[in-house]
């Protein structure tokens, strides 16, 4: 191979990486700036309608996607051998992600939620050995353990309270655990299906799903129209197009880019990140105090985050993807 082609293969790989780092940026900023969102929509609907229009906003998000795609000529192939249940096999665990998540919260507080949900690499890393084959070094293993454990005694310390239900951590688990499921099939399916197409499944899934809890729970309560209520208030709108656009059509795209290029385990520094920045803009936006645990439990985050990202295992070590059977 001359020095062209080697040097035009170097660059594509910096290009990757350059584009892998904006992404992981922009998600790890959007999901950690979500509950500041959620807190400006709390006012006017409830945690369903706020979902539903979540996801109308990212359905509509993805259809003008699409609609450029189609103007520039760049449309996903719509090849009918492609096994598409694999596809909404994926989008379905993402979305009984968010239904679990749902459930749990009538019976456990957020704080359990926010500790059971940092179990998700745990979870995704034991799934994807032995539905992958996807192995990880000791080193990879230490700075995941290092950053998992510093989050959840960062949850913990920063809780003001804290009362284990058993019903919500079940079903606290069972979202997680569903979560580590899309996360691993996303990581399978990826070169076969691109991560718009993904979105595109989990928008137009979840749509429909939660747009009837809402209208089903509105109707119980006897006012049926109290559903398109919270859209006579422009900062609802303006919010909750927000969480709909980057924190479900951007980072469901997103994460899919990322798992096409990186392990399973490497999303352990990108969710802890998201996690730390939230609490971060706690303190600078909300004025929440800051305290020494934040120093610390940051400070070995960090050091987790850092150790994954300059320990990556050898390429044998990826798993398979559902390029490989076909």
């Amino acid at each position: 191979m001359d020095q062209g082609a080697n040097g035009m293969i170097e660059t594509k790989k910096d290009n990757l990486k350059l584009k892998l780092f904006i992404v992981e940026v922009v998600f790890i900023f959007a999901v950690g700036f979500s509950f500041f969102g959620i807190k400006k929509c709390v006012p006017y609907a409830d945690s369903i309608e706020i979902l539903a229009y979540r996801y109308l906003a990212a359905m509509i998000g993805v259809g003008i996607w699409f609609g450029v795609l189609k103007i520039m000529g760049k449309s996903p192939e719509k090849d009918k051998s492609r096994p598409y249940g694999r596809l909404y096999f994926t989008a379905t665990f993402y979305i009984l992600f968010m239904i679990f998540q749902i459930i749990a919260m009538f019976f456990a507080t957020s704080i359990e939620g926010a500790i059971i949900y940092a179990m998700v690499p745990i979870f995704a890393k034991i799934i994807g050995r032995f539905a992958l084959g996807e192995k990880s070094t000791i080193l990879q293993n230490i700075f995941m353990a290092i950053t998992v454990a510093a989050l959840v005694v960062l949850i913990i310390l920063n809780a003001t309270d804290i009362s284990l239900n058993f019903t919500g951590v079940i079903l606290m688990t069972i979202s997680s655990i569903c979560m580590s499921i899309n996360n691993v099939s996303t990581r399978y399916i990826r070169g076969v299906f691109k991560p718009i197409e993904i979105t595109r499944a989990i928008a137009c899934g979840g749509f429909p799903v939660f747009a009837v809890a809402a209208i089903v729970k509105a109707a119980m309560s006897g006012d049926v129209m109290s559903v398109f209520e919270p859209l006579k208030h422009g900062e609802f709108i303006i919010w909750v197009s927000f969480l709909g656009i980057f924190c479900i059509l951007l980072s469901a795209q997103f994460v899919a880019f990322m798992l096409a290029h990186i392990q399973i385990v490497q999303m352990t520094a990108v969710n802890s990140m998201s996690t730390l920045v939230s609490i971060i803009a706690g303190v600078l936006i909300l004025g929440e105090p800051l305290y020494w645990y934040h120093y610390l439990c940051g400070a070995l985050i960090m050091v987790g985050v850092i150790g994954l990202a300059v320990a990556p295992a050898k390429k044998e070590f990826d798993g398979k993807s559902l390029g490989d059977d076909m």
